[in-house]
């Protein structure tokens, strides 16, 4: 049978060889049921909660063209971590005639859709909880929370959310919330700053219709 891989790694904790691992396990798996792997689709660094990934999409536009006749996977959650979009998904299969296999399980069955969707669900809200957790736990210690904010440095090699001042930032910063605090609105504030050729995050321009919080932690 025509055999379709899809890969996928969600986080910078991974990395890109856990897609061609994924891969290989995939092959291995086609191989030993005498199937001929024609195409192969992945997506790096990009959660299973959104639908919208390039590599996924474009098996999905494969398989409605009918390019294949099986879909291979490491496991069930490398499609979605959503319960809705993996019955979604099985549903549309089903319907097109395209049988779904993952290394882990086998022949993917209504009945695994439910378990393992479920199973993929919990594990979603409980790594939410435990990011939220470890968030405050860095806030509380007067570490940053995540994320790069303007101002400040990422101290490289130090632990987690270690930040130092970026001088020139700073002063930036406090221009801005001296003038705010003075009556100035975030529009006037904006062209003051694109008047006085000062730098915004990512050296971009500051645009008049700034959310200086948004644009202050990114």
């Amino acid at each position: 049978m025509r055999t379709a891989i899809y890969a996928r790694y969600s986080s910078e904790n991974q990395r890109d060889a856990s897609i061609e691992d994924q891969i290989e396990l995939c092959r291995r798996y086609a191989a030993a049921q005498g199937w001929q792997v024609v195409s192969t689709f992945s997506d790096r660094a990009i959660s299973g909660t959104t639908s919208q990934r390039p590599g996924y999409q474009d098996l999905l536009a494969e398989a409605r063209r009918g390019k294949f006749d099986v879909i291979v996977v490491e496991a069930l959650d490398r499609l979605s971590r959503k319960l809705s979009e993996i019955a979604r998904l099985h549903d549309e299969l089903q319907f097109t005639r395209i049988g779904l296999h993952a290394v882990s399980l086998g022949r993917v069955e209504t009945m695994h859709v439910g378990m393992l969707g479920t199973m993929a669900q919990i594990y979603v809200a409980d790594l939410r909880e435990k990011t939220r957790r470890g968030q405050l736990g860095r806030i509380l210690q007067g570490r940053a929370a995540s994320g790069k904010a303007f101002g400040y440095d990422i101290v490289e090699g130090a632990e987690r959310g270690e930040r130092t001042i970026n001088q020139a930032e700073a002063t930036t910063v406090r221009k801005i919330f001296q003038l705010f605090a003075n009556g100035v609105s975030p529009r006037s504030i904006a062209h003051r700053l694109n008047d006085e050729a000062v730098p915004g995050p990512d050296n971009r321009v500051w645009l008049d219709t700034v959310d200086f919080r948004r644009e202050l932690t990114r």
